[in-house]
């Protein structure tokens, strides 16, 4: 984050946490942000915190989720607003098609397990399959790794799939109302395909959301094709989750606090990922090439967030997404596989499957 950038933030949230005292001289909104974005960026603890700052441990505390939370009510409706018209779907699909050649996809969509110490009084709700306390982080992205929907903070035990189906994003997805545009075909004369999410094996397969073929042994090139280059696609939400976890080290451990203390960390996290990449597309300063994964013509390059994910207080979420797929949407699904194979064909995908 640059100084202007700061600067800027600190503009939008000022009003919110500055504080009038008569009994001693306030802390500042500036310090209050400057903490704050440290607390997020560094992975230092709190008790670090309060020494580099020479404040208190518990104002300390309250002051970190004060901030977060203003952070999230400021900028959500910016970043990350709850409707998207059709023009705005159609240039996400645009970019996917020219960055990524998966056409008609309008996000990518994934979980993750952000680890938590475990709550009191909660028995198993957040209890998760890998034996270990966590809230989830379910979101959707564009082609920019920025997030278009998040869900935050429900339980750990659940599903990625379960969550979505009753995010309330999810639900409008199902009920046709995401103002998504009407399907079109692929090829001229072409049977016409819906604008669909690309997910993996932890989502079922429906008319709007893409999976891939199940299996990891005895599929037909194909459909190896095809999951390739859905994976290809679905990569940048785990890019995504990479970024978040390379530039805010607080996420590199385990969040010692309360769940809506941990919720308001990751809202905050969201938030300012997004508001610092949408200023960064074309500039790479916030998101350095070789942080992301990269296609070159001598092979897949790993991006470095890799390493930085690995121990880190994000994990993989359980792949337990149903099979109950209607025909219709197993029908779409083959015949976006045999765009992919034909017409659709690019030159190296072979090299991969």
């Amino acid at each position: 984050m640059t100084p202007t950038q700061f600067e800027n933030l600190l503009s939008l949230v000022a009003p919110f946490i500055t504080k009038q005292t008569v009994i001693r001289e306030p802390i500042s909104a500036a310090e209050r942000l400057c903490l704050t974005i440290r607390f997020l960026a560094s992975g230092d603890s709190m008790s670090s915190i309060s020494y580099q700052y020479l404040i208190g441990l518990t104002t300390i505390s309250n002051i970190i989720e004060e901030t977060c939370h203003i952070i999230w009510t400021c900028l959500q409706k910016e970043v990350l607003p709850s409707y998207l018209n059709e023009e705005n779907w159609l240039n996400i699909s645009n970019d996917f098609e020219n960055k990524w050649n998966f056409n008609h996809c309008i996000g990518a969509i994934d979980g993750k397990h952000v680890l938590i110490q475990c709550p009191d009084n909660a028995g198993s709700a957040y209890f998760n399959y890998k034996h270990s306390h966590s809230i989830v982080l379910l979101g959707i992205c564009d082609a920019n790794y920025i997030f278009t929907f998040v869900d935050i903070g429900s339980y750990g035990r659940r599903s990625d799939g379960g969550i979505f189906r009753d995010s309330l994003v999810g639900q409008k997805f199902h009920n046709g109302k995401m103002n998504l545009p009407k399907p079109e075909p692929l090829i001229v004369d072409g049977p016409s395909l819906p604008y669909v999410l690309v997910g993996d094996e932890a989502f079922q397969l429906t008319e709007y959301l893409l999976r891939p073929y199940p299996g990891r042994g005895g599929l037909n090139q194909s459909r190896l094709i095809y999951n390739y280059r859905l994976s290809r696609a679905r990569r940048i939400i785990e890019n995504t989750f990479g970024i978040l976890v390379s530039q805010w080290r607080i996420l590199k451990r385990p969040l010692i606090c309360t769940v809506s203390k941990a919720i308001k960390i990751v809202q905050a996290i969201v938030c300012i990922h997004n508001w610092l990449r949408t200023q960064d597309i074309g500039i790479n300063q916030y998101i350095e090439e070789t942080l992301v994964d990269q296609n070159e013509s001598t092979g897949f390059i790993p991006g470095s967030w890799r390493k930085d994910i690995e121990n880190s207080a994000f994990r993989n979420t359980a792949t337990c997404g149903s099979n109950n797929s209607t025909r219709n949407a197993i029908k779409i699904r083959d015949i976006f596989c045999n765009y992919f194979n034909n017409e659709g064909a690019i030159s190296w995908q072979l090299d991969y499957c």
